[in-house]
């Protein structure tokens, strides 16, 4: 369906197109136990921040990206039913990164990522050298 809706991609489709899963919730496991009902993707909530960032979104039109945009469900590896979550849970995602000190995870995942694949140059090295066509 996304592909049909937006034949030539964007944003979020190219991100997961290109990056493919990002974060993995084991990364997050120290934040978020596994005791109680199942709770909603830490990996997934990283990507919504990244998303949030990027379109300089609030939480509240996050989570309505997240419920009503056939391009998010698609990054996020939604079926186009997920009724998608609460505003505040991306409040509350957050301040567990803070209580965990993993305020900086997100990033250091996402450069890693993009170091590996040459897009970016790896801490402490230099920028890598533009391919010309």
């Amino acid at each position: 369906m996304a592909r049909a809706a937006f034949p030539k991609g964007c944003l979020a489709m190219r991100i997961r197109d290109g990056l493919g899963p990002l974060f993995q919730d084991e990364e997050f496991k120290e934040a978020f136990g596994a005791r109680g009902r199942p709770g909603i993707s830490p990996g997934r909530l990283a990507l919504v921040s990244i998303l949030q960032f990027a379109e300089n979104l609030t939480d509240r039109q996050a989570a309505h990206a997240v419920r009503a945009r056939i391009d998010v469900k698609y990054m996020l590896g939604m079926e186009l039913t997920d009724p998608g979550f609460d505003h505040t849970v991306l409040t509350a995602f957050r301040d567990r990164l803070l209580a965990h000190g993993l305020e900086e995870k997100i990033l250091d995942l996402l450069l890693e990522r993009l170091a590996g694949m040459g897009l970016v140059a790896p801490a402490g090295g230099s920028a890598p050298t533009p391919r010309m066509s």
